[in-house]
């Protein structure tokens, strides 16, 4: 499915289409990382801040070579984040930095996730009531594109779900999952 966008949008959404969108707090802790992770060979997954007092930013990223996201993997953008967020200092507080691998079943944040993993069970929450006033579907991904995920539900009933209006997405835990994601990398 084509972009119907103008012209100078088009650069936006390209760069965009493959990392999560974030707003508030979480989307200025993603501008600020978002170039030192890509820098050393890693993507973002997802940023969440969770709690007030002294809160854990949680982030989650991905090797950007496709290969498994290790303890060093961690470790690595560990340091490397801890040092930028210090230097930027985006929360007034005293903070904990975690930082993890998507894992196997994983939230879904990118266009590339919907993509890459077509064919598996996903569970999506939308903020607003949408196709037959739900908020909540279950079912198989199809895929998506930059404005919309398509997800097959029982009776082979295919909705569309508007990127913008969803809560949360993440893959249901299957064998079928497990079996896929313990493959291992093909290498050129």
């Amino acid at each position: 499915m084509a972009l119907n966008r103008p012209p100078f949008l088009l650069d936006f959404y390209r760069l965009s289409e493959n990392r999560p969108t974030h707003t508030g707090l979480e989307g200025r802790i993603a501008d600020i990382i978002m170039e030192p992770l890509e820098a050393q060979g890693y993507e973002l997954v997802r940023v969440q801040v969770m709690g007030t007092e002294t809160p854990t930013v949680q982030i989650m990223a991905d090797r950007a070579d496709g290969a498994s996201f290790t303890i060093e993997d961690c470790e690595a953008v560990s340091h490397l984040l801890s040092a930028v967020l210090d230097v930027e200092d985006p929360i007034d507080s005293a903070w904990t930095l975690e930082v993890s691998s998507a894992g196997i079943d994983r939230p879904l944040t990118r266009t590339k996730d919907f993509n890459r993993y077509a064919g598996f069970d996903a569970r999506i929450e939308l903020n607003f009531p949408g196709p037959g006033n739900r908020k909540r579907f279950t079912g198989k991904l199809v895929g998506a594109d930059a404005e919309t995920v398509r997800l097959t539900l029982e009776k082979d009933e295919i909705v569309e779900l508007r990127r913008t209006d969803i809560r949360k997405a993440k893959l249901v835990l299957t064998d079928a999952l497990i079996a896929f994601t313990t493959q291992p990398t093909a290498t050129n």
